[in-house]
């Protein structure tokens, strides 16, 4: 029942905008015998809609091309048509090259039909001079050409019969609702109606529903494309059963609501409830159900029928109902069944990836292209993607062919073979290479599946209706990843060019700013007190009193020195002096904007700033335990016991989910290195240092920065120059465990216990996990003192954090559950990058042994 009341309360939301203005035509009474030649119409001698005749057609009538019928209220009209629609962002035109018979909304700009006659049955340009649309004398409504029929309304014969004996008047007439109706007069019978004969549209009066005594259905079935009305894949229908969804070709139903309720309360109650919880929307529709001996079956109404509104099952298969904008000359869509577009079945096509939060919402996976591109301009994208590159068969034994992880997606719906026998992920993608139909396949919980032939319904985890973290692995030409990777070299290079040229605009800026008087936070003088967001303004003269003059310093880096001070409440705090107009007034601005704006225990307090002249500086929580680095490579002889590395750890993880997935735009940090993990009096980590932050609006996913970051913890990304994403704190993040975990900096030169040979630590952890021996990772001054179990976990995470692939990484929320014990995590594959990076080292390399 939930999904169904939801689809009918969309319909509440549709009344926020005014409909169209009435339109005007041409002459206003047609005699007996005579016609609508092409090009005529009727109007009434006002400019008004006509209240007579041409809004029907008697019996013997005809209206050929040109012609058209107008209802009487001047919202519909029925004529010849042929479709049109303008695509891509260059607004070329697509014309279909057939015309058809139908209904459409004659007051939009925006040329709209709602119903037509002929879907299957095109009427050719050669048969469009001599092409009309016909009522016999006997009922039957037509469509012919030369005398031959292109289609027909099959008024069944003894109907009409019937009412002609009654000396009863045939005509078709276009109703004020859109429904095109075969009468009798004055006997006021129905014959025939477009509406109990629907396409993929649904207008108000409109009855959705089933005969129960014939068994008959009103299904409504979407169209091919935006230039062919014909017979979709997807239908829409209530039967006896329920309301149904589903694809037709194959049979696949993907949205369901039972009919069988438990609750002998009649449906229409529970929306009238719903109806008047909003006071501006009770009194604009009327909706009715009707579950009675002969029929089951929906219908609303307009109360002000000034609104223009339709329902419509689109090409990919979800319900939408939309409302004119006469303000924006557009329709807008304000509701949608299911939620997600991807919900459909196969809706993309085979091997494709559909993001319900994107726009378009299919793509093509790696290495494959569009099976029918013009299609896809035109709405359709079933035909979906094929393969650049064959793969290599000829010898499934060894085959080149490698494998492309696509993380968080819902894995393919067609069903997948399981080989028992495949134990680790090698051994999985070694079966399906002995395959040559084998497209994918996906290790998980210790099970092996893989997919033969199309893969369909690969969805992304959008946060719509679908949270799969699944991770399928693509097979591929070993040519196209060869391919790709020149293609990043490309991309490599004109990022350099692109920051050359911002650089060169950069300091045109500057010279530009230099003329013109400090604008935002530095705008007002300083004062004592809290402003916007609880953080304090202070007096420079104040913070040179509570520093003693800058004099106890703590730290410095490259934005400036850190010195300790005690305000005059005797609260012990921490001032950044931010060193360099320039760079000083970007970091400042950063780190007010950031971490000003926002609390979390895991991240450091900003208590308040100070702006005079050129002097920028920030007044953080004094953290009496100082920086990770410090007590992690620095150490006096105290050292940091598993305990308190394992909560430093897990604190970190919960400030940056929370930094990514919690605050009103996603902050990335961009610089995560002990050096910016500060611990307080009980060792709690906090965040610190956002003067690099990256902010991202929840409607993007990706931001093009420049370049940021410290060397050691940088993601591939930075390197390559693409939009970056969360996932580069991920990354840092992973590097970072490596180093609680050893005691040791990642850099190489380090030199392994027991060896003397030295190695990139990471590589060399990786190593270690795959063979089992984690303990030996273990900083050694902890003198085994450590959870073995804790510490593979901390191991495994770090590998997957930095896979070179950001989709492979997980996210901040999958990490924290990681390391509080309630997901279980594989071992990760040696990232490619980091091992060519190691072999090409001039270091010499231990033996794995």
């Amino acid at each position: 029942m939930a999904p169904l009341l939801s689809m009918f309360l969309g319909l509440l939301l549709l009344f926020s905008l005014q409909g169209a203005s009435p339109c005007s035509a041409a002459n206003d009474a047609l005699a007996a015998g005579e016609a609508l030649a092409a090009g005529d119409k009727l109007v009434s001698r006002n400019g008004r809609p006509s209240s007579a005749a041409n809004d029907a057609l008697a019996a013997g009538e005809a209206l050929a091309a040109g012609d058209k019928l107008v209802s009487r209220n001047g919202r519909f009209a029925l004529g010849f048509f042929r479709p049109s629609v303008v695509v891509g962002s260059s607004g070329v035109n697509i014309t279909s090259p057939d015309w058809y018979v139908g209904i459409w909304f004659d007051k939009i700009s925006e040329f709209t039909t709602v119903w037509v006659a002929n879907r299957d049955d095109p009427i050719t340009e050669t048969q469009l001079d001599q092409a009309q649309l016909k009522l016999s004398e006997d009922g039957n409504l037509v469509i012919s050409s030369n005398a031959s029929i292109i289609w027909s309304s099959n008024t069944t014969a003894n109907t009409t019969t019937a009412a002609t004996a009654m000396n009863a008047t045939i005509s078709l007439a276009l109703s004020d609702n859109g429904n095109l109706v075969i009468g009798s007069s004055p006997t006021s019978n129905v014959l025939w109606q477009s509406f109990d004969n629907p396409s993929d549209v649904m207008l108000p009066g409109t009855k959705f529903g089933w005969n129960k005594v014939t068994g008959a259905t009103r299904m409504f079935v979407s169209k091919k494309n935006s230039i062919d009305p014909g017979l979709g894949l997807y239908y829409f229908q209530l039967d006896s059963t329920g309301i149904v969804l589903a694809r037709s070709d194959p049979a696949k139903t993907y949205w369901f609501w039972s009919s069988k309720r438990s609750s002998n309360e009649p449906a229409i109650s529970l929306f009238k409830q719903l109806m008047s919880i909003n006071p501006q929307t009770r009194d604009l529709i009327n909706m009715t159900y009707v579950d009675n001996t002969e029929e089951e079956y929906f219908v609303y109404f307009l109360l002000d029928e000034s609104y223009s509104v339709y329902g419509l099952l689109d090409i990919s298969g979800q319900l939408q109902i939309n409302v004119w904008s006469e303000e924006k000359q557009s329709w807008q869509q304000v509701y949608t069944q299911p939620i997600s577009p991807c919900t459909a079945y196969a809706t993309c096509g085979p091997f494709t990836v559909c993001n319900g939060a994107a726009r378009p919402f299919c793509g093509c996976m790696e290495s494959f292209s569009r099976g029918s591109p013009r299609d896809w301009e035109l709405g359709n994208r079933t035909a979906g993607c094929s393969r650049d590159t064959p793969l290599d068969c000829s010898n499934t034994a060894s085959s080149t062919d490698v494998f492309h992880a696509i993380a968080r997606v819902q894995l393919p719906s067609n069903n997948p073979q399981t080989v028992d026998n495949a134990t680790s992920h090698d051994q999985c993608a070694k079966a399906c290479l002995s395959y040559c139909s084998c497209n994918a396949y996906s290790y998980q919980n210790s099970r092996c599946s893989v997919w033969h032939g199309d893969l369909l319904s690969v969805n992304k985890n959008d946060g719509i209706d679908n949270s799969s973290e699944d991770v399928l692995y693509l097979r591929l030409a070993a040519r196209d990843v060869l391919r790709l990777r020149n293609n990043r070299r490309k991309l490599i290079v004109g990022v350099v060019i692109g920051v050359c040229i911002f650089s060169l605009l950069a300091m045109l800026m500057l010279i530009l700013l230099t003329l013109k008087k400090k604008l935002g936070l530095c705008g007002a003088p300083p004062h004592d007190g809290q402003c916007g967001g609880g953080i304090m303004a202070f007096r420079y003269n104040d913070l040179c009193h509570a520093t003693k003059n800058f004099s106890e310093k703590l730290g410095g880096g490259g934005f400036g020195s850190v010195f300790k001070g005690v305000l005059s409440d005797s609260t012990t705090v921490a001032v950044k002096r931010l060193d360099g107009a320039r760079q000083g007034e970007k970091q400042f601005r950063a780190e007010v904007s950031s971490i000003g704006l926002i609390q979390h225990i895991n991240l450091v307090k900003l208590i308040g700033f100070c702006c005079k002249g050129d002097e920028r500086l920030l007044v953080y929580e004094h953290m009496l335990n100082g920086s990770l680095d410090v007590l992690l490579f620095q150490s006096n002889g105290s050292v940091l016991d598993w305990a308190t590395r394992y909560n430093i750890i897990i604190g970190v993880a919960r400030g940056l989910s929370y930094l990514h997935q919690s605050c009103q735009e996603c902050i990335i940090h961009c610089d995560i290195k002990p050096e910016n993990i500060l611990l307080n009096t009980s060792f709690v980590p906090k965040i610190a240092d956002f003067g690099m932050a990256a902010f991202v609006g929840r409607d993007f996913s990706r931001i093009l920065t420049t370049f940021r970051g410290t060397i050691g913890y940088l993601a591939p990304e930075w390197i390559s120059g693409v939009a970056i994403t969360p996932k580069v704190d991920v990354y840092s993040f992973g590097m970072v465990l490596f180093e609680i975990l050893s005691g040791r900096r990642n850099t190489p030169g380090v030199h392994i216990a027991n060896s003397n040979c030295v190695t990139f630590f990471p590589l060399h952890a990786i190593t270690k996990l795959h063979e089992g021996d984690v303990h030996s990772l273990v900083d050694t001054e902890l003198h085994g003192n450590f959870s073995p179990e804790e510490a593979e976990r901390v191991c495994k995470v770090a590998c997957w954090c930095i896979q070179d692939n950001e989709f492979d990484r997980p996210t901040m929320s999958e990490v924290v559950r990681v390391l509080e014990g309630l997901r279980d995590l594989d071992v990760p594959p040696m990232p490619r990058l980091l091992a060519a990076i190691t072999k090409c080292s001039t270091l010499p390399q231990c033996d794995s042994s």
